[in-house]
């Protein structure tokens, strides 16, 4: 089966869009080139901006998305940095997976930008993810440590332990690399769904300070490998 090409690949994109409720897709411009797609134009809210990201990913053969949407948020939902502040702490202390005590955050001109410390990837992933959603928001920038120490040979073994079992076949093509708590990812996955899966658990190993995603979906890879070793 032959790649999909830049004109197929910017209208599955748009047709993710526009299936996607929490996007306005009017508002939002698809241009591809080499499978790499970028969004462009500007939403209302931050939660848009993401959510038209994860509508481009979830198009097989994406191989890359870059997000320069702006976000411009309309005078119906502005709010003062001391509003958004507030909020933001609420949202944190109502929020059973992180802990708010050890989180503290920084607002301004409606830029969130968070700092602590945590125990786990997951418990930073869970920080961002409770205060992108607010009205007012206009980005995250995620700031918080995970401090829990581990030797990176241990992580390593913890990684590529999950990835047999969870990718099966596909955890030979994905490469890990360790320095200190930060974890590489590189390679070839069959699906947005599938890279998600791998990413989420990785999230629960202990000691992974940091995570870089260099993980790129290619749903036709795999059929090639197992008709050639047939």
């Amino acid at each position: 089966m032959a790649y999909k090409t830049d004109e197929e690949l910017q209208s599955e994109v748009r047709f993710q869009l526009g299936w996607d409720s929490r996007v306005k897709q009017t508002e939002v411009g698809v241009t591809v080139h080499k499978g790499v797609v970028t969004l462009t134009g500007a939403v209302d809210s931050y939660a848009e901006k993401l959510a038209a990201q994860a509508a481009a990913h979830r198009v097989p053969g994406a191989v890359d998305v870059v997000n320069k949407i702006e976000v411009r948020i309309p005078g119906n939902l502005q709010h003062s940095d001391e509003e958004i502040a507030q909020a933001v702490r609420h949202a944190l202390e109502w929020n059973v997976l992180v802990p708010a005590n050890e989180i503290y955050s920084t607002v301004s001109e409606g830029w969130v930008t968070l700092m602590g410390e945590v125990e786990y990837y997951r418990e930073r992933v869970d920080v961002e993810r409770a205060v992108s959603n607010l009205a007012g928001v206009r980005g995250v920038t995620n700031s918080v440590r995970v401090c829990m120490p581990v030797e990176p040979e241990r992580i390593k073994f913890l990684i590529e332990d999950v990835l047999e079992r969870r990718a099966d076949r596909e955890a030979c093509r994905i490469r890990v690399k360790v320095e200190g708590g930060e974890v590489t990812l590189t390679g070839a996955v069959n699906s947005w769904d599938e890279k998600k899966a791998i990413l989420g658990a990785i999230s629960h190993t202990p000691g992974v300070g940091a995570l870089h995603d260099h993980l790129f979906i290619d749903p036709y890879s795999m059929r090639f490998e197992l008709a050639r070793a047939s």
